[in-house]
């Protein structure tokens, strides 16, 4: 199969293209938004269509969705198969996902709920996957200098989203605006495994917060996304997130050593050890691999499925402990893949004793690490995704 991959600079692009590649099929990339941000819609369409004229291919695959990309499969009458590996994703409430080209496969399951009535028949549940074979190469090449540099007792590899965090941008909000908004973050700082925002964002407080938060996302083109969606999702669960982060990070800190590798601004956890940004192809797998105990705390805007960090961890061999999240018992086995918290009280309790139990946190990371081995490869896992998008009629 030809496969057309058009690329945005997404970290896990290399790891498919190898996955398709690993699989028999012919994959050509178009890049030029990876070097030029200044991409307009009409210029990607062009680039495309232009390719199209040129070199037919099968189908055209994306990370996450692109809108324009849809529409130009439309016309070529070639199937358009994206997925999505972040959350919120915006474009996904464009009108054009409703086109029949369309086979959009959604990690979260609480962003299929929302967008498979959109397209019935054409939107699949799909969690993710890992290249287990690029990480091992790394770790077993890694010298006794890595080693050494990267071992840890704790670490987590992240943003703490105070450096993209809009819903700062807030300009002299009224006290019951912020009264009710601080209510809402608590409340939900509380709660894991469900998300309950939308529901109580009334459309007074929405229509306060957007005249009071210059420049509120508004999507260019016809969409199905609502102000409420956006403000829940992508305002308020990114200040959830970098709330939480921050919290998670200094109660750790305060009893363990714990090393952070982000470029974030660290400077209110100084008992933390900012080991700044850590090579995603090169580094990143050995910190999983030679940490006792990698911590993962999912963004509150992926509301019910696992962010790729947990597959990355686990394909290292590394050992999970992770917030609980909604579809966590539907891929793996809690307490023998990986281990969940439900409270940082909790986290700090379960942290002590994992670092104190090695020969049972090397059990489970065995375990975790067996499960994606066999079950969340990308050869595997893109071998069904493929298999579902041509079952569409």
């Amino acid at each position: 199969m030809k496969i057309l991959f058009y690329r945005y600079g997404s970290i896990c692009e290399p790891d498919i293209i190898e996955g398709f590649e690993e699989l028999g099929h012919t994959v050509s990339q178009i890049t030029e938004e990876i070097t030029n941000k200044e991409l307009v819609f009409g210029d990607s369409a062009r680039i495309v269509g232009d390719y199209l004229m040129e070199h037919p291919q099968d189908c055209i695959f994306t990370v996450n969705f692109f809108p324009i990309i849809s529409e130009v499969c439309n016309i070529f009458k070639i199937p358009y198969l994206c997925w999505t590996v972040d959350s919120p994703v915006l474009e996904l409430f464009a009108k054009s996902i409703q086109n029949p080209c369309n086979r959009i496969f959604l990690f979260d399951r609480a962003q299929y709920d929302e967008i498979s009535p959109l397209n019935p028949g054409h939107v699949f549940h799909f969690p993710l996957a890992v290249n287990i074979k690029g990480k091992q190469q790394v770790i077993q090449a890694a010298s006794s200098t890595d080693i050494e540099r990267f071992s840890a007792d704790i670490s987590f590899v992240g943003s703490l989203y105070t450096e993209k965090c809009p819903y700062d941008n807030l300009v002299n909000p009224p006290e019951y605006l912020l009264g009710y908004l601080n209510g809402l973050i608590e409340a939900q700082l509380r709660v894991y495994g469900y998300f309950f925002l939308e529901d109580l964002l009334t459309d007074e407080i929405v229509a306060a917060f957007k005249a009071h938060l210059p420049g509120f996302y508004t999507y260019p083109l016809e969409t199905f996304l609502t102000d409420r969606k956006t403000m829940a999702q992508l305002y308020i669960g990114n200040k959830i997130t970098a709330v939480e982060r921050l919290r998670t990070m200094k109660i750790l800190s305060e009893h363990f050593n714990l090393d952070l590798y982000t470029g974030s601004d660290t400077s209110v956890l100084p008992k933390v050890h900012n080991r700044g940004f850590a090579k995603s192809l090169t580094e990143m797998p050995i910190i999983f691999h030679e940490s006792k105990i990698n911590l993962n705390t999912t963004c509150k805007a992926i509301r019910s499925g696992l962010p790729q960090r947990i597959f990355d961890i686990m394909g290292c061999g590394g050992f999970v402990l992770t917030n609980f999240q909604p579809e966590l018992s539907e891929i793996f086995n809690v307490g023998t893949d990986l281990v969940t918290y439900g409270n940082l009280d909790e986290l700090k309790d379960i942290t002590s004793y994992y670092l104190e139990h090695q020969k049972k946190r090397q059990e489970i990371a065995q375990n975790g690490f067996e499960r994606v081995a066999r079950d969340y490869n990308y050869p595997v896992r893109l071998e069904q995704l493929l298999r579902l998008a041509f079952s569409i009629s």
